[in-house]
């Protein structure tokens, strides 16, 4: 399928916190809450490793006003199921300061082999997950996407970061998901791919050599999903706004299509190196957009103000092709004007140095818009 063909559907998961009103802190076991989801929302929501954990996957959407309102409705039913229970849900990559150690490995097979597997470093993973899928038929053409996509995948880390708090300190990153979510073996930014073929190989050969258990277990930041035939986008934080969470869905869509014509066109792209790529996103993780991003392409730091406004330019016209230039833009701009979601945690906390208040300011954000949907 050509370029000119591709329809770019999407789709946006979703991995929330189950909290205690009083306390704030996670709970310990929230299946209940992903039961009594299930009832409303069926496969649309499921566990995760974390039994604090609940994840929300929204159908396949083909509009942005299409994937706010599945998310609001997602957030919606998820939120109402939780305070049926008598706990509360927010949105963001870490907990502010719910310890690992505390927490249950959700109780099913799949989970306890991932435990069995990787030992420590999972039950460590005390860190929430933000995906974006955009179709893409051709999976040959999907690996070329990759290669020009992975210079952003920084930039997009740094609009996404919401993740600043762990285990009740301040951790001076924007996102410190990143760091946890790293020590994993297969996760982060993936090399350049000369084929399929080669992707396919180093997958196989992950397999064979006992790295992972199987090809879904492959977590790198950019990759072609196993079960549909997308790119996926898992660089990003959760973000409690769901503005933001559009703002991020309509971009990933916008580089799969950019990336997708340039190389329908076979233009030359830059094929950074991977340490270059693994620096730049480091960067991005500790400082979001408080400071410089890596210009990979010009091989220098420059202000995060100019690397996203790149990133605008660089998409601009897949975004005017469908009418999302107007809202992504203005989204854009506000979060570099007004701050990321971790800039807006620690704004919360330095009011009065209470923890609690950026729970509860990320309990008010992930509700945001849902009486009105």
């Amino acid at each position: 399928m050509s370029a000119r063909t591709e329809e770019y559907t999407f789709g946006v998961e979703e991995e929330y916190q189950v909290l205690d009103p009083e306390t704030r802190e996670l709970v310990v076991w929230g299946g209940h809450v992903v039961q009594r989801a299930q009832q409303a929302l069926g496969d649309e929501v499921a566990p995760e490793i974390m039994a604090s954990q609940i994840e929300a996957m929204t159908p396949v959407c083909r509009t942005l006003d299409e994937a706010r309102a599945e998310l609001l409705r997602l957030r919606g039913e998820i939120i109402e199921a939780a305070m049926k229970e008598g706990y509360q849900v927010a949105a963001a990559s870490t907990h502010p300061f719910s310890r690992w150690q505390e927490q249950q490995i959700t109780p099913k097979r799949r989970y306890q082999n991932i435990m069995e597997y990787y030992q420590r470093l999972t039950r460590q993973q005390l860190a929430f997950g933000f995906h974006v899928h955009v179709g893409l038929g051709n999976r040959e053409a999907a690996v070329r996407v990759i290669n020009r996509a992975r210079v952003w995948l920084a930039s997009m880390l740094a609009l996404s970061a919401n993740s600043p708090f762990w285990e009740g300190m301040d951790t001076g990153y924007a996102s410190y998901r990143t760091q946890v979510w790293g020590r994993l073996p297969t996760a982060g930014p993936p090399g350049p791919f000369e084929s399929l073929a080669e992707y396919e190989a180093l997958v196989e050969a992950l397999v064979a050599t006992g790295v992972v258990a199987e090809p879904t277990k492959i977590y790198w930041d950019i990759r072609l999903s196993e079960r549909v035939e997308t790119v996926e986008f898992r660089v990003m934080d959760v973000c409690s706004r769901v503005d933001e969470a559009v703002m991020l869905a309509g971009l990933a869509r916008a580089l799969v299509r950019t990336c997708h014509e340039k190389a329908d066109r076979e233009e030359p792209y830059s094929e950074v190196r991977p340490e270059l790529v693994r620096a730049a996103q480091w960067r991005a993780s500790r400082d979001g957009l408080n400071a410089e991003l890596v210009d990979l392409e010009a091989g220098r730091a420059v202000p995060a103000r100019e690397m996203i406004e790149k990133l605008l330019a660089f998409v601009r016209p897949a975004l005017e092709e469908v009418g999302d230039w107007e809202e992504v833009s203005m989204l854009v701009r506000d979060a570099l004007e007004h701050g990321n979601g971790a800039r807006r945690q620690r704004r919360a906390y330095e009011r009065a140095g209470k923890l609690e208040d950026v729970v509860d300011m990320l309990i008010e954000e992930t509700a945001e818009g849902i009486d009105a949907s």
